[in-house]
């Protein structure tokens, strides 16, 4: 499975759009990163490679997911914000690849 992100953003709209319940995107998308944070601080990575609950890999798919589960509630296209953003970020840091 291969996927860009305006594929991955139109899958989970597909999947879970419930634009009523974006503060709720939010507090999980919070939850994810404190998750996220413990399994860094504990290096939990996978001891087989079907074996990611609670790994590092979990959880950045799953702030990945509610980070575009909230772009989608606001109609954001995040591939065109992406080359956007990374334009500012390369004229004030430089860098650009």
């Amino acid at each position: 499975m291969n996927f860009d992100i305006n594929a991955l953003q139109t899958y989970i709209k597909a999947k879970d759009f419930h634009p009523e319940i974006v503060d709720k995107y939010f507090l999980k998308l919070v939850e994810e990163v404190g998750e996220l944070a413990r399994a860094m601080r504990k290096n939990l990575r996978p001891t087989e490679p079907s074996l990611i609950k609670e790994t590092i890999e979990e959880e950045l798919w799953d702030v990945i997911y509610y980070a575009l589960a909230i772009a989608n509630v606001y109609d954001i296209d995040l591939e065109d914000v992406i080359v956007k953003k990374e334009a500012i970020n390369n004229e004030k840091y430089g860098g650009e690849k």
